[in-house]
């Protein structure tokens, strides 16, 4: 079965879904078979993000229903073979309950070698949805106190369902503003107040958020791609060191 992973974060607007199709076109482009969830009913953008929303018929929601079989629901990314998409509901109400898709997760999980499952922000229903299946968290924040307080809200609760698998990406980080900005005296202190491991540090980089614009994947060599690749590969076991941060 397939490794099965969350993106969430405590705060709406800190790059969530760009983590999660950033961190999939990675795995993908490692030879995997990579299967994104959006759990985000009402609010999905993944299928605009993989290039699918005029050939979506189907999404979620007609799976839990029964309405259609879950391979016409699952959608291959127009310009990444490896990658598929299950789309989120159209309608808010329509958020599966967390024994249906822990249920639904775990047979979806045999056919690919990683399920990554985008969490709506906050700890409302669809977070606990989304959460329902998962083997480990990624908890995204963008450097900033409020972003870091929500993110620590959500470990703590994420702590007292019984999850222990979290690790914590900071999403956006761009070393001059971090030093203008002077929030934190260091990376450390970032950490510290989110009270999660860090697992990823995500560059500002605006080929990111072009590409994600226009349906595409940002060029391989760019900063953003290259911090997604590696966090795949510590996802995969590999042990590899955060690039130096002033690069960034």
């Amino acid at each position: 079965m397939g490794a099965i992973t969350v993106i969430t974060s405590g705060k709406g607007g800190v790059g969530k879904s760009t983590v999660t199709t950033g961190l999939g076109f990675a795995l993908a482009n490692r030879g995997r078979r990579v299967l994104l969830i959006d759990g985000d009913a009402g609010l999905g953008c993944l299928d605009h993000m993989l290039g699918i929303t005029e050939q979506q018929v189907f999404d979620i929601a007609d799976v839990v229903s029964g309405s259609v079989e879950p391979v016409k629901a699952v959608y291959t990314c127009s310009f990444v073979p490896n990658l598929f998409l299950l789309p989120a509901p159209v309608r808010q109400e329509d958020v599966v309950s967390p024994d249906i898709m822990k249920q639904l997760v775990q047979v979806l999980a045999r056919y690919y070698d990683h399920v990554l499952i985008d969490s709506p922000a906050g700890i409302g229903s669809g977070f606990l949805s989304a959460v329902a299946a998962a083997q480990r968290v990624l908890i995204v924040s963008t450097p900033d106190p409020v972003c870091l307080r929500n993110a620590n809200k959500t470990r703590m609760t994420l702590e007292q369902a019984g999850f222990t698998q979290q690790r914590l990406v900071i999403n956006r980080f761009s070393g001059q503003n971090f030093r203008l900005q002077g929030y934190y005296p260091d990376l450390d202190s970032v950490i510290d107040s989110a009270g999660v491991r860090l697992i990823a540090v995500i560059p500002e980089d605006p080929l990111l958020a072009a590409a994600a614009a226009k349906s595409a994947s940002a060029p391989q060599n760019s900063a953003g791609a290259m911090a997604f690749g590696r966090l795949a590969a510590r996802l995969e076991g590999e042990q590899v060191p955060l690039a130096p941060l002033h690069k960034f």
